[in-house]
């Protein structure tokens, strides 16, 4: 520690360095505002009521239409009731058969159809990262759509990664959905002999169904959050139709799971 008497001793450029240097000390352990909650602050005053409240019922549409069908067996009503059941019956006559090269195979369209979107999520994630590089031309393009208004260029960005987000969602939702499936091909495997007692081959029936409709109900949420998406992209557009895109997705969704034709055909 340098004493005041002995301070004032020293050359004036040596003293004026010195007081520098004593200041940034004392101010150093100042906490200094990080660039994300700045980045949170100026988004949070950017954003009006408005599309506050269109993300809100955009998030309570899709999450709280996932709780309502993706109940518990003994609760589920519509098409994944109806599947469970038979998907059930598919697991009975498994136990039963000598030779279940058909379940395998039949297993084997259902990963494949899970890889499928799973690479092509890769692919939409991708393109959206590339697009957020390109954020200044994108914010000229929305100005200029009809009934778009000026946007501000953080806001882009923020609708950019709901984008983002709903589809990494989907990715992992299609990921797991596979591996579900890949546990399901071992049971395939280890099915036991018909020879055991009924009771056995029950109890490994149910659980192959349920196995079964688990990963069923992963490539469905994946698939949902491929319809909330294209609610999404109306929010580049106005508002107004990001809402009207969400609670439209939301009926269609309802309808297809519990009063289309495909769940009477299934239930008749």
């Amino acid at each position: 520690m340098i004493l005041p008497e002995r301070a004032a001793s020293l050359p004036a450029g040596r003293a004026v360095r010195l007081a520098r240097g004593v200041g940034a000390t004392y101010t150093s352990g100042a906490p200094a505002r990080r660039p994300i909650v700045e980045t949170l602050e100026r988004l949070i005053l950017t954003v009006t009521p408005l599309d506050a409240l269109a993300l809100a019922l955009f998030v309570g549409a899709w999450f709280g239409y996932s709780f309502y069908a993706d109940r518990e067996m003994e609760s589920a009503r519509g098409l994944r009731a109806l599947m469970h059941r038979n998907r059930l019956e598919w697991a009975r006559q498994m136990v039963v058969r000598d030779q279940r090269l058909l379940d395998a195979s039949l297993t084997g369209h259902l990963m494949n159809s899970v890889s499928f979107y799973a690479n092509t999520t890769i692919y939409i994630v991708a393109a959206l990262i590339a697009t957020a590089g390109a954020i200044d031309s994108l914010v000229q393009f929305a100005a200029e759509l009809p009934f778009a208004g000026r946007q501000s260029k953080l806001l882009v960005e923020a609708k950019i990664f709901l984008l983002i987000t709903v589809f990494v969602f989907a990715y992992f939702k299609f990921t797991w959905a596979h591996r579900q499936y890949s546990l399901l091909l071992v049971l395939i495997g280890c099915t036991p002999d018909r020879s055991r007692p009924p009771d056995e081959l029950e109890g490994y029936a149910q659980k192959c169904a349920r196995l079964n409709t688990l990963a069923a109900d992963e490539f469905n949420r994946g698939i949902r959050s491929y319809y909330f998406g294209f609610a999404a992209l109306g929010w580049f557009l106005h508002v107004w139709l990001f809402a009207a895109l969400t609670l439209l997705i939301l009926a269609v969704l309802w309808r297809r799971d519990f009063r289309s034709r495909t769940a009477r055909a299934l239930a008749a």
